[in-house]
């Protein structure tokens, strides 16, 4: 793009106001046009010096060839005819959805009518100051920073912005409440939950724990991945989305204790009752078991099971009636991690079994257990003598 004419107009003062004129690319009913617009700078109490300082700071992006004319673009027509059809669909299914919600409820009512170049650091972070005193959750507040740094991003990549607003905006510090420790079950725990559950749920949860496979990789294992002494992980399968695993480390074989891989076999055995009508009917929880179907099937249709439905509906009953509040998918993975680590297991063949890229991952995250050096170092203080 060509440079523009380097422009310096001289500032004036009309009522409370400070104001420069000056000309930039727009786009006027889907055209480029040259147009000149009025730009307020400062309150007239403020001095011309410092009324210069805001001007040259407000021309430099156009003095420097830095403002696209893309950037003339409204943010909601860059949302629905760029960033809707060329990056949504890259998401998850699931994502998609959560973007979309966010994107309508959220970032259009206020920027939507506002030129890209005009969403700036400062204007975001106003927006993101303001959550907070509306009383919205943190974790809200992360996702719409989430989603509208992935727009204006993507922005910057088709080179409708040179530089992302985004980088430097701070969310509000979260307020931090009672703090309720998930660490991991213990064994008995697990034998208590799974004991409360029907198949092939208690099943799923019990491959969970012993195998430390996500529940992603779980719905997607197919009976060619179930070996004599190992699991398989080549794919995953996420509310209808299959995919590659989450990393390089996690495509491996996963070695499992044998009567687990008896466990899984057992399941082609078992029927449960489902209601069909005002009749009672028995599905086979293994409709077919080629070397392509899969291993945890749904009970009536044999389609992939959702973790969201297996968790609400069959592990947090169970779990509540054992007696815990919460148990969820992450806390069956910790658990597994730290059932090796209290074992005597190394560390680096507990990051292996996991299949973390790297060990602080397994020792920092899931590992969550007291070492035993700690523990002497505690029990080497003297024991001071108690005075009445």
């Amino acid at each position: 793009m060509a440079r523009r004419r380097y422009q310096n107009p001289e500032p004036w003062v009309e009522g409370n106001w400070w104001y420069i004129k000056v000309r930039q690319d727009d786009i006027v009913n889907g055209e480029q046009k040259r147009v000149q617009k009025r730009v307020r700078l400062a309150p007239a109490t403020a001095k011309l010096r410092e009324v210069q300082k805001l001007r040259d700071e407000h021309l430099r992006p156009m003095n420097q060839g830095l403002q696209t004319v893309g950037s003339a673009t409204a943010f909601a027509i860059y949302v629905q005819e760029i960033y809707m059809p060329t990056e949504m669909p890259l998401l998850a299914s699931s994502s998609q959805s959560r973007y979309a919600g966010v994107i309508k409820n959220y970032l259009l009512p206020v920027f939507g009518k506002s030129a890209l170049r005009d969403i700036g650091t400062l204007q975001a972070q106003t927006y993101f100051a303001s959550l907070g005193s509306k009383g919205l959750k943190h974790a809200s507040q992360h996702k719409i920073r989430t989603v509208l740094a992935a727009v204006l991003g993507s922005a910057v990549k088709y080179r409708y912005l040179v530089k992302t607003p985004m980088d430097g905006v701070r969310l509000a510090p979260q307020k931090m409440g009672r703090r309720v420790t998930k660490p991991n079950i213990t064994f008995e725990q697990f034998e208590d939950i799974i004991s409360k559950m029907q198949e092939p749920y208690a099943t799923t949860v019990y491959v969970a724990v012993f195998s430390g496979l996500r529940i992603s990789e779980l719905i997607g294992l197919r009976w060619e991945d179930v070996w004599e002494f190992a699991l398989n992980v080549d794919e995953r399968c996420c509310r209808g989305d299959w995919s590659q695993p989450k990393s390089e480390a996690s495509n491996a074989a996963v070695p499992v204790p044998r009567h687990v891989i008896e466990r899984i076999h057992r399941l082609k055995l078992l029927t449960v009752d489902g209601k069909c009508g005002h009749a009672v009917r028995k599905y086979k929880l293994v409709k077919s078991d080629g070397p392509g179907d899969l291993v945890f099937q749904s009970v009536r249709q044999g389609k992939p099971m959702r973790d969201n439905n297996i968790l609400v509906r069959h592990i947090k009953p169970a779990a509540r009636a054992a007696g815990i509040e919460w148990v969820n998918w992450r806390c069956l993975r910790t658990s597994y991690g730290t059932w090796q680590h209290r074992a005597g297991v190394a560390m680096k063949d507990i990051q292996g079994n996991m299949r973390h890229s790297r060990m602080s991952t397994t020792a920092d995250i899931y590992v969550q257990d007291i070492p035993e050096s700690r523990r002497r170092a505690v029990d080497s203080l003297p024991v001071p003598r108690l005075v009445n």
